[in-house]
């Protein structure tokens, strides 16, 4: 059976059939060219299926080497060959070959399987030359133009920059050699030293082209110089042939390199996003660890004993709250920001959402920061109290020493006084003496009661305050009151022991009363004049020296308390002062922020660059904040707890600075995935205007985010109906779609269907919609991002469209780090065509966009 070859059929990628024609009556030069090129080319695909030809006439005479070439070239299985000797089982074979052939849509012309079989040199090459042109010239196409004219066109553009080579043809144009040298240096530009070549040695040109093509892009030897250069026109099927394969040689490079760099890109994102997510969870468990270590610090109410180390506390405290604690505020503001820049990434390249690990989402973190909140605000307060309270006892026990030692005082030698016997050889006179000088002491035991009650009431006082030396005043004042009671015995027993010795004095008196009377004005004047010097001394002149010493002490304690007091003023009107321009600015800044993020003046970029010049000028009113702080210590180092001058105490200023810092960190790092997520979806400034409106109208609270049924209406705004448990989106409208979509379809949106919306926008589950989860959901149909199938693809054109992909070729066609990720994490491949060391890189193409586990 005869097989015709129709050039039409081939959009003209063959020459006339007239000039077919003519090559049957081949020149023996080209004949010798074709016959090394054409056999090179068959081999440079028959050694994949481990066999080769030697003679191109001989050994495709039984069909079996050729139907094999055919399987090779086209991935596809033909008819079983007959595996007979005789000649009708070639001819079979051959028939088989060319009927494939035909059914690529290739008519062959005047060539029959009996030529080929009978070894017809001028056949077989057609044949072959037929081949080529089906599988390695067709399929080229190049700016619209392909085949033949493509292949060209491809060449004069490769070669395009390169001033002493011009390709216009396929033969004369190749010549000098520097074409095929230009097309290797173009692509691998570290092989040649094509600053080196001469156009005037072309066989030097052409053997270092074929040797490196050889040595380096695995592309045979099918040509040989020294014919090219001594033959004047160098057969044009044997330049097509040989020049094919470095189309198809960079062509796979290139696209191997095209799927190495979606390959990486792919990586990239999801390295960066791994180091976010490591980022995320080292920060949060360093501030979750402090957190931990400190609020045990705060919660600490073990009191001290000294208002010295009392106010030291107080100091730490300040230490904590103007150095420690601000880094970790910015901090924990670092962590949202992060987590929020994270999720929107993950968002854009179709990745599943983060979840970090159990107890560290950031609703923990906000958790256990109100925690630490907590008791900071209680630790504060009970230093303060703690401290009023070691004021109140530093007073009361130096009232206690001062009242105490005075007592002790006044007791001492009063026992021994008391305890004398002196009653017992005095006269009567004497005892009548000793009874008034008695009497006059009891006088003063009992104005010294009130005293004693005072030392009593205060050691009480003391004890109820939790004095840290209680144990020292209870003894001192337990002495105290024994020793007044003993006072109060032996002054009773004196008195008694006095009147029974006047008593009997005055029985012996009856005896001697003439001689008393005689002696009457003597003794009269003796005992007055006796009782008025002791009274004087003992009761009037001592106290009154004392009252004299006493009130100039007075005075200056009074008037350096009066000049304390005047300077805790100057310090509470200075504070004040300062306090209320900083907190109202603190305020307003505030509130500029919000209406910066919601407004819709100018650009996204507009936005973000009038949002960063507010975050220098907060910078740069940090010393003001510093210069406060500096004035709130002076007032608590003076103990000063009340300021009837301003409303702002520090901390409200602290938590204020703290949340405008925070509020316009946040609010930059909006404004940044949103021109991610615009630019990443394609969406335009009327569409982020019309979100941005949409979402403003139903934030009635001006928060910046939406509750669920806020969020619900703004969906139904927009026009999602979201009913029957059923999602459609019937996209944006204007009003009267609007209204006409109302009318008819009532809006019924099923709470199943709401909550899958709510943890796509929600997945923290804070019961609130930013407005940057708000543009990713309305946006999230038009995202142009890799998908886990086009990944596959790209490795299963690195691995040679294998199922699975080696260690040396991951390492070969990836960055060093980005074939060791690979290397690392993707599986052992068990299909059965397996081979030691295959990787599965089709399951590690699903992980990569959460479809299954790294």
């Amino acid at each position: 059976m005869d097989h015709h070859y129709d050039p039409q059929q081939t959009n003209d990628y063959m020459q006339p059939e007239e000039d077919w024609d003519r090559d049957l009556l081949l020149d023996p030069a080209w004949e010798k060219q074709q016959r090394k090129t054409f056999t090179a080319w068959c081999n440079s695909h028959l050694r994949k299926a481990g066999t080769q030809i030697e003679n191109i006439e001989e050994d495709f005479r039984d069909g079996l080497k050729l139907m094999l070439l055919l399987e090779v070239i086209s991935g596809e299985r033909l008819a079983k060959p007959e595996r007979g000797k005789m000649r009708v089982h070639k001819i079979s074979n051959v028939n088989k070959a060319l009927d494939f052939i035909a059914s690529k849509g290739v008519k062959l012309v005047s060539i029959g399987a009996e030529e080929i079989v009978d070894g017809n040199v001028k056949m077989t090459l057609g044949m072959i030359w037929t081949i080529i042109l089906r599988f390695a010239i067709q399929d080229i196409s190049v700016e619209e133009t392909s085949a033949k004219e493509g292949l060209l066109l491809w060449c004069q553009r490769k070669t395009a920059p390169y001033k002493n080579v011009n390709i216009q043809n396929f033969h004369i144009s190749w010549k000098d050699g520097l074409g095929f040298c230009a097309l290797i240096h173009r692509h691998r530009p570290e092989l040649i030293d094509y600053g080196k070549l001469r156009k005037d040695d072309p066989l030097t040109n052409l053997n270092t082209a074929f040797d490196v093509a050889e040595k380096y892009l695995d592309i045979p030897k099918m040509l040989d110089a020294e014919d090219i250069v001594g033959t004047a026109r160098p057969d044009e099927k044997a330049i097509m042939t040989y020049v094919s394969s470095f189309y198809h040689a960079f062509s796979g490079a290139q696209k191997a390199e095209t799927a190495a760099n979606r390959i990486c890109k792919v990586l990239a994102v999801n390295q960066e996003n791994e180091q976010l997510m490591e980022d995320y969870e080292k920060l949060a468990s360093d501030l979750l660890e402090w957190i931990r270590r400190t609020i045990p610090w705060l919660e600490n109410r073990a009191p001290e004993n000294t208002m010295q180390a009392m106010q030291q506390k107080l100091e730490d405290f300040r230490d904590y709250r103007r150095l420690h604690k601000p880094p970790k505020v910015q901090e924990k503001c670092q962590l949202e920001i992060n987590f929020n820049t994270l999720q929107t990434k993950l968002r854009l390249s179709n990745r599943p959402a983060f979840m970090p690990s159990e107890g560290k989402m950031v609703s923990d973190i906000n958790n256990a920061w109100g925690g630490l909140e907590q008791a900071e605000k209680g630790y504060e307060e009970w230093l303060l109290n703690e401290i009023r309270r070691l004021e109140r006892l530093d007073h009361l026990a130096e009232k206690f020493r001062q009242k105490a030692s005075i007592h002790e005082s006044w007791t001492d030698g009063k026992e021994a006084m008391l305890q004398q016997k002196d009653y017992e050889t005095a006269t009567l006179s004497e005892i009548k003496a000793l009874l008034k000088k008695h009497e006059a002491f009891e006088s003063d035991l009992a104005a010294h009661q009130d005293r004693v009650e005072q030392i009593a009431a205060i050691a009480q006082e003391l004890n109820e305050l939790d004095y840290y030396d209680s144990p020292s005043v209870n003894a001192r004042c337990q002495k105290i009151c024994d020793q007044w009671d003993n006072l109060g015995a032996l002054t009773q027993k004196r008195r008694e022991a006095l009147e029974r010795t006047e008593k009997l004095l005055e029985t012996i008196d009856q005896l001697y009363l003439e001689y008393a009377k005689r002696a009457a004005p003597f003794n009269n004047w003796m005992e007055g004049a006796m009782e008025d010097l002791q009274d004087t001394f003992i009761v009037h002149t001592i106290e009154e020296i004392q009252v004299r010493q006493l009130v100039p002490r007075r005075d200056q304690a009074l008037m350096e308390e009066h000049a304390r007091q005047q300077q805790n003023e100057r310090l509470r009107k200075q504070f004040g002062a300062q306090a209320n321009v900083i907190g109202p600015w603190i305020q307003t800044k505030m509130e500029e922020i919000g209406r910066i993020s919601i407004e819709m003046h100018g650009t996204l970029e507009d936005q973000l660059n009038h949002l960063r010049q507010y975050e220098k000028s907060i910078v740069n009113y940090k010393p003001k904040i510093d210069q406060l702080e500096g004035d709130h210590q002076q007032i608590q180092e003076a103990l000063i707890f009340d300021n009837k001058h301003t409303n702002y105490t520090m901390e409200h200023i602290r938590v204020g600075w703290e949340q405008l810092l925070t509020t316009i960190a946040r609010t930059i790092n909006e404004v940044e995935n949103q021109i991610l997520t615009r630019d990443a979806k394609g969406i335009s400034q009327e569409q982020m205007n019309e979100f941005r409106a949409s979402f403003n109208h139903f934030d009635r609270d001006h928060s910046g985010t939406l509750g669920p049924e806020e969020f619900k209406a703004c969906l139904i705004s927009l026009g999602y109906d979201i009913g029957n448990d059923a999602q459609k989106k019937t996209g944006m409208m204007d009003c009267e779609d609007f209204r006409a979509c109302l009318i008819s379809m009532g809006y019924n949106m099923g709470e199943a269907e709401f909550a899958r919306i709510m943890s796509i926008v929600d997945p923290n589950r804070m019961g609130v919609v930013t407005f940057q989860a708000f543009i990713d959901f309305m946006s999230r149909e038009t995202a142009d991002t890799d998908t886990a199938d086009q990944v596959m693809a790209s490795f299963k054109i690195l691995a040679g469209d294998k199922n699975y992909i080696t260690v040396d070729e991951l390492r070969r066609e990836l960055p060093p780090d980005q074939a060791e990720y690979c290397i690392a994490r993707m599986a052992p491949y068990n299909g059965r065509d397996a081979v030691p060391g295959a990787l599965d890189y089709m399951s590690f193409s699903t992980a990569l966009y959460g479809e299954s586990d790294l």
